[in-house]
Formats: structure tokens, sequence, C-alpha cells
């Protein structure tokens, strides 16, 4: 079998996690957050739609991590996602972390919103 060096062009993996925070491209950042070919920064949570609606022509998917354990989003933050062109996929967020790692080596458009996982992640 043959290992080939992974090498991202657009955005950093996610490196690591703990209870409130997230490691990405070497750097810890607290939770909540957000990633992608913008680059990291902080997230307001599910209301803050505007920060997510910026991925807008520049991602096909947005990966919504919603802590330890999975969750439904707000109907209403779906919708305002989908109208503008942003496939949007919720997992709990060690499960965002992974798919969006797989996606972001193959080179595909991808961002993701994370939640904290919480204590004794």
């Amino acid at each position: 079998m043959r290992l080939n060096e992974v090498v991202y062009t657009d955005a950093h993996p996610i490196e690591g996690y703990g209870a409130e925070f997230f490691r990405i491209g070497g750097t810890k950042h607290t939770a909540p957050l957000v990633t992608g070919p913008d680059g990291t920064k902080s997230w307001a949570g599910y209301e803050d739609a505007d920060t997510l609606l910026a991925f807008e022509g520049k991602v096909d998917v947005l990966f919504i991590g919603t802590g330890g354990d999975i969750a439904h989003i707000p109907a209403a933050l779906r919708d305002v996602l989908e109208s503008r062109g942003i496939g949007v996929e919720v997992m709990n967020s060690p499960a965002a972390c992974r798919t969006y790692n797989v996606l972001l080596s193959e080179g595909r458009r991808v961002a993701l919103a994370l939640l904290p996982v919480g204590a004794g992640a």
C-alpha cells in the first residue's frame, strides 16, 4: 500500500479538540467557531447566520457540529443557508471534524461551524 502525504491548499484541517476548544492549523481556538477557505473565526452560534452566509459562493457544503451529541439546528437557519446555495450537513462536532478533514483533503469546497464538545470529551 502506498501512502501519500495530504496537502491542504485552501484551509487548515482540524488537528484535535477538547472541552471548549479546537486545534486548527497548529493554533488552539475557543469554540464556538467557523473555519473554511477564509480562515478561522469566532461564531455566535445558531443565531449568527451572517457569519455562515459569508461562505456563499465559496463552499458547496457547510458541516455544522452540534457539540458532543447530534442535535437539530433551527429550521430557519437551515432554510436561509440552503436558499443561498449552501448545503448543510449536521452531525456531532467530532464527526463533523472528521468528515470535514476527509473532504478537505480531497480538495472539496467545504466549511465547518462548531459548537464545543463539552466537558469530558
